[in-house]
């Protein structure tokens, strides 16, 4: 059954796609909620879970277990490189994992298997404002 499209999610998805990279829920409804939406933090749930069943929005886990989200800038299964930082993503062609992930669901007598990688780190800009102790992981 097909959603109906409301105004509050066309204004969800034109916030998600105004963010700089991957946010949250909360954060995406605190944007809302300063532009005077009236729209509700269950509404936001509900219409990222709808933009990302659709393919319109990246979802993923941060490092911290939060589930964020992006909107979708390409078609088909596809891996990120995000700054833990300030949120830039880089959307990045993964083939070598694709091919250890199809050997390894072979080798274990698995089929259709899937999988999600993405690379949690810290850009060039913000490695570069960071004393070199904490860029080196000392």
């Amino acid at each position: 059954m097909a959603q109906r499209n409301t105004w509050q999610r066309e204004r969800v998805r034109t916030a998600l796609s105004d963010a700089r990279g991957f946010v949250s829920a909360q954060d995406l409804h605190a944007a809302l909620r300063d532009d005077n939406t009236g729209i509700g933090l269950a509404t936001v749930y509900r219409a990222l879970a709808t933009l990302a069943a659709a393919g319109e929005a990246d979802q993923l886990q941060s490092p911290e277990g939060e589930a964020i989200y992006r909107a979708c800038s390409s078609d088909g299964h596809h891996h990120h490189l995000i700054c833990r930082s300030c949120g830039l993503t880089v959307e990045i062609q993964a083939t070598d994992v694709e091919e250890w992930a199809r050997r390894t669901a072979a080798a274990n007598g698995f089929t259709a298997a899937e999988h999600v990688v993405d690379i949690f780190g810290l850009c060039a800009a913000c490695s570069a404002a960071r004393p070199s102790v904490e860029r080196d992981g000392a």
